[in-house]
């Protein structure tokens, strides 16, 4: 419980909205654009990612609760406050955190129709819906809510710590379709994991005493790689050592993403992706706990005997771990990703212009375009969706900016932003998501930023 607690903190501290990159998506031919949909169009020769700093993104918020709810200097009562922002949740209210490093990342260009692109990025990935019944249970207490169940189903949380070694690549099959995958080697340094919980925690009033606690039908799990070492039953605390087994640790999984763009007419243009359709095997420095059973709890009566004293505490103790017993073991598992689907549709339109592309022929493009994008992520109560609108600008070859709108689970108000510019062969990319938020952070439920730097050769 406490671990939990502990894990429950730190995601809403450092909590934060999905892996959509509505803004990052088919943009300007970045090569950062492959991740999201290794169909994407590239029309230069090769590049090279600066190390550490050709992609970084970042997703922050939350649903359900945002730090203004919690920390307004409003002359209320803290207490009251948390009371109030746990009785406003629902159960679909989570708790998310997404960040993406890139270590290296490179591309080339083979037999003028193929693009093969390849990398290393680093990535932390947290999940978790808010278990109402137990925070409320927690801070409440269970006086106030006799014959109510707790339900234990409502704690179902995962967090990643992997890095993701990956090759792909992109082909141009004619001058309408284009096709492209990718294959990844997932290596996780730290899983942790409870998920499909069951049971429930009732008070009623008791017959031999005033109340009577019931743990009905309780399948608790929680799975752990990374996090004890199997062979001392100590916590990891060493950093480097997290860090050492993101790249070819002995937790290794597969996945890959495929993807399709498609160009109906010169300015219409459908595009879609699958991305990581994949597992990880847990098998190294695995520490799994369960809880099963039911367990009925009438307090204490207490009779005195001097001459045989009870150790009524002792009692209890011994038929909760009878009753209720706490397993312990070392069994491999697998855990799957979060499998992520894109689909765009671009109208472009406005000025009509030219660009040289790798094979010295001359690109027309237009300068503006719109559309839009639906995005989908799976989690374990439903999938979650998200609906972009866009509108793209290119001010000059090699300035373009992308302006979006987007509606979610999580706003209603999310607008973005983003720019890529390109001097000589040194590009940079910025883009901010729910620019509105930035007048007052502390009531924001989402925050996203990317940015990067690659060199191109056209």
């Amino acid at each position: 419980m406490k671990k939990f607690l502990i894990l429950l903190q730190v995601l809403l501290a450092f909590s934060a909205t999905s892996q959509n990159k509505q803004i990052l998506y088919n943009f300007a031919e970045l090569p950062q654009t492959l991740l999201l949909n290794p169909a994407a169009e590239t029309n230069y020769k090769f590049h090279v990612g600066v190390p550490f700093l050709s992609g970084f993104s970042a997703q922050i918020g939350s649903k359900g609760v945002v730090l203004k709810d919690i920390f307004a200097v409003d002359n209320r009562n803290i207490n009251d406050k948390i009371v109030e922002a746990i009785s406003n949740l629902r159960p679909n209210d989570y708790l998310k955190l997404n960040t993406q490093v890139e270590i290296l990342s490179g591309g080339f260009r083979y037999k003028d129709k193929t693009y093969i692109s390849f990398g290393f990025y680093e990535e932390i990935d947290a999940f978790g819906y808010f278990p109402k019944d137990l925070l409320t249970l927690l801070t409440e207490g269970n006086n106030a809510f006799l014959n109510k169940n707790f339900r234990v189903s409502e704690i179902s949380y995962q967090l990643d710590v992997l890095g993701v070694l990956h090759a792909g690549f992109s082909k141009k099959i004619d001058e309408q379709l284009t096709l492209g995958a990718r294959v990844k080697l997932y290596s996780s340094a730290l899983n942790m994991q409870s998920t499909y919980n069951t049971g429930t925690f009732t008070t009623t009033e008791g017959v031999n005493s005033l109340y009577t606690h019931y743990l009905n039908n309780i399948h608790l799990n929680a799975r752990t790689s990374g996090l004890v070492n199997s062979e001392t039953n100590q916590y990891i605390e060493d950093t480097s050592q997290y860090l050492k087994n993101t790249f070819l640790g002995d937790n290794i999984g597969v996945g890959f993403d495929v993807g399709f763009t498609y160009k109906m007419s010169p300015q219409l243009e459908i595009s879609g992706s699958i991305l990581d359709v994949g597992f990880i095997n847990h098998k190294t420095n695995i520490k799994n706990s369960k809880v099963e059973g039911d367990f009925v709890y009438e307090g204490v009566i207490f009779t005195f005997d001097a001459n045989t004293p009870r150790n009524y505490w002792g009692e209890i103790d011994k038929r909760l771990k009878e009753q209720l017993p706490i397993t312990e073991d070392q069994e491999s598992y697998i855990s799957w990703r979060p499998t992520k689907i894109n689909a765009a549709l671009k109208y472009s339109f406005g000025e009509r212009r030219s660009k040289v592309c790798y094979d010295n022929r001359f690109k027309d493009f237009y300068t503006d375009a719109l559309g839009f994008q639906l995005h989908t992520v799976f989690r374990p109560l439903n999938p979650q969706l998200a609906f972009t609108g866009f509108y793209q600008k290119s001010i000059t070859n090699k300035i373009h900016t992308k302006f979006t709108y987007t509606i979610d689970d999580v706003s209603f108000t999310n607008f973005g932003a983003g720019v890529s510019a390109q001097i000589g062969s040194v590009n940079f990319y910025g883009m901010v998501d729910n620019l509105l938020s930035y007048r007052n952070l502390s009531a924001a439920n989402s925050l996203s930023l990317q940015v990067g730097f690659n060199v191109i050769f056209n």
